[in-house]
């Protein structure tokens, strides 16, 4: 196996093991018993979780340097085509994942924003950029510009404290634009951790990953100075986030530009060692579980999904199914906290044994 190929594999593992960790912290028995590690920082701050949604935007872009290579001497009209279907299939698979089981929720209920349509919409701006401009300067400047541009639009067009719930532009442009009933509703007002506005930011940091998968690429066959580079590159990142956090909190829910630097550091930092772990050393016989769910990280995610909504919608008077299950296995085995972990950590590898016959069979679907 060549050295380019064996970047594929440290991608497969990373996109693995961050839908692997997006399933046990979606799925815990009881939201009232979480580690404190598993669950999203209220507000500005950063905690291990919330670092997985952003790990996989990154890996969509360092997949994105790879694939659109066969697309190069395409006609640019059939790569658009292509790329806007792909975002349209992603945004509607994330838009009937919210409506699910359908008979429950009235369409003008229904949430039309969520994890799959902000990896559609970044996606899709972003490889549009990439289309339209081409040249890799141009492409990074792209990247800047959206960055401060974003950090001027939140700053301009928020309220006394615009960085704050109440006063940020994302909440109040959200709710005028998608409408009240339509948007997220957990933070106690109206106000989406995946909508409209903070998807701008988003677009940049695929960007960062594509030109990390570029570099990669461009270094394959030189891998102790592309884990220099890689190293650098994620040094540099996190420490510009952690700067620019003095001015631009780091901050999930709006997506700021201090977070999208940050966790493209880590995330770099992170696939660096992996390489150096999996392609240098060799060691990959570990690597075969997590690869189940990054082959196929579009089922996993939905399967996870599904299969949280079905238990919940097997409901009774004073409970479902999914709580039942929690209360009456794991809470008894583990107490209180460790039992909800070891309910989201069932609940991953049931998913794991639906996706494995595709892994087995080596089919890939993608859309």
């Amino acid at each position: 196996m060549n050295q380019l190929s064996n970047r594929y594999l440290a991608i497969d593992v990373l996109r693995g093991m961050t839908i692997f960790f997006m399933i046990i912290v979606n799925t815990p028995g009881s939201w009232s018993y979480v580690y404190p590690p598993l669950l999203h920082a209220k507000w500005h701050g950063c905690t291990p979780t919330d670092l997985v949604f952003p790990f996989f935007l990154f890996i969509v872009g360092v997949s994105m340097a790879f694939s659109f290579v066969k697309y190069q001497q395409e006609d640019q009209s059939k790569w658009v085509m292509k790329v806007l279907k792909r975002t349209a299939l992603i945004f509607i698979i994330g838009v009937l994942l919210n409506w699910f089981p359908f008979y429950n929720t009235a369409i003008g209920d229904l949430r039309i924003l969520g994890v799959l349509q902000r990896i559609a919409l970044a996606f899709g701006g972003a490889a549009l950029l990439i289309i339209f401009l081409r040249d890799q300067v141009k492409l990074a400047i792209a990247a800047v510009v959206i960055l401060l541009g974003y950090w001027l639009l939140m700053w301009w067009g928020g309220g006394n404290d615009p960085y704050s719930l109440e006063g940020n532009l994302a909440t109040s442009f959200d709710v005028n634009v998608l409408g009240e009933r339509h948007v997220y509703k957990g933070f106690g007002i109206p106000f989406d951790p995946e909508g409209l506005v903070s998807t701008i930011s988003g677009i940049a940091h695929v960007l960062i990953g594509y030109f990390i998968g570029l570099n990669i690429q461009k270094q394959a066959s030189k891998p102790n100075a592309l884990l220099q580079s890689l190293g650098m590159t994620g040094i540099v990142l996190v420490i510009l986030g952690q700067i620019w956090n003095f001015g631009f909190p780091i901050n999930k829910p709006i997506w700021t530009s201090s977070y999208v630097l940050y966790t493209t550091g880590l995330a770099t930092l992170f696939l660096a060692a992996l390489i150096w772990i999996i392609d240098v050393k060799g060691w990959k016989k570990w690597t075969s579980f997590f690869r189940v769910f990054g082959l196929n990280p579009l089922i996993a995610y939905v399967l996870s999904g599904i299969l949280a909504k079905i238990l919940y919608t097997i409901s009774w008077e004073g409970g479902n199914a999914y709580s039942s299950l929690y209360e009456t296995i794991f809470r008894p085995v583990g107490g209180d906290y460790l039992g909800s972990f070891l309910f989201a950590l069932n609940i991953t590898f049931i998913v794991w044994l639906l996706v494995y016959p595709l892994f087995k069979k080596n089919i890939l679907i993608k859309v």
